[in-house]
């Protein structure tokens, strides 16, 4: 067991999952909100079949993004004693960031089927 593991003994189920997925795939936490960001894109290319430049792509990544921060808000609260929205919205941003780039310049016209 790694010792951010052993570290994080005290905290929630859903801070140890993460804790546990950073273990094995070894990137940093604003990496990893990144990856779930294009994740989410190409599932909502893929699954709802929507154009590169449409809009809708991107509420798949914010609404998975919605819901990790509540966790985190959640935890902040409980171990911190309050919540930390400034990390919270680095968070957001950084799992929205590239596909909202994406989606723009598919808009643009820049990048073409």
């Amino acid at each position: 067991m790694s010792a951010a593991l052993l570290a994080a003994v005290e905290t929630s189920k859903y801070q140890l999952f993460k804790l546990r997925v950073l273990d094995v795939i070894p990137v940093s936490k604003d990496a990893a909100h990144v990856y779930v960001g294009m994740g989410c894109l190409l599932l909502a290319l893929l699954i709802f079949r929507a154009p590169l430049r449409s809009y809708w792509a991107l509420l798949p990544g914010l609404a998975a993004a919605l819901a990790m921060e509540v966790f985190d808000l959640r935890d902040d609260l409980v171990s911190v004693g309050h919540f930390r929205w400034g990390a919270s919205l680095k968070d957001v941003v950084n799992t929205n960031l590239m596909p909202l780039v994406l989606v723009t310049v598919a808009r643009l016209g820049l990048i073409r089927k």
